[in-house]
């Protein structure tokens, strides 16, 4: 059974969910956050080209009207659950990211509610940190991590609702 939060089903992705995530074309500097064509990540089975991965972990999120707004990777580590996520590139920039995000960290909560959640983020992108911040993460910590363009520095943020800030 689908958890409806928010305006948002959280469902499980299918292979036609998948492929269509794959067509996603962001506006740079954004566009880093497009994946390989659906043929190719199937073929190689990366992420959710993979059928184990994508039932294990990875979801589609839905609006109201049933159609694909983004999806979530529920990432599992010890006594951590990595988020990691995308919003359709038509719906970015309008204001719903902080219900968006909030809707898949309260369906990771739900999951696994001892498990501290968090997520990473490249510390460039000002428009999605103040989604996360919106939505009740807080920035706990910052680091270079290997991206396939180079080193890059990120902030990992952490979910704490008690926290939320309003939109700005």
């Amino acid at each position: 059974m689908p958890a409806s939060i928010s305006n948002y089903q959280i469902v499980p992705m299918d292979e036609h969910q998948a492929a269509a995530i794959c067509e996603w074309r962001y506006d740079p500097p954004y566009n880093i956050y497009g994946w390989l064509p659906w043929e190719q990540m199937k073929a190689l089975e990366v992420e959710f080209g993979s059928p184990t991965l994508r039932q294990e972990q990875y979801v589609a999120v839905l609006d109201e009207e049933n159609k694909l707004t983004g999806f979530a990777q529920y990432f599992p580590m010890i006594g951590v659950t990595r988020l990691g996520l995308g919003m359709h590139p038509e719906r970015c920039g309008h204001g719903k990211g902080a219900d968006f995000v909030r809707a898949i960290a309260e369906e990771a909560q739900r999951r696994n509610p001892k498990n501290e959640i968090d997520l990473e983020v490249l510390t460039w992108n000002g428009r999605a940190i103040r989604a996360y911040k919106a939505a009740g993460f807080e920035l706990t910590d910052t680091y270079e991590r290997q991206t396939p363009d180079g080193k890059k520095p990120f902030f990992c943020m952490v979910y704490r609702p008690e926290h939320q800030t309003q939109v700005l």
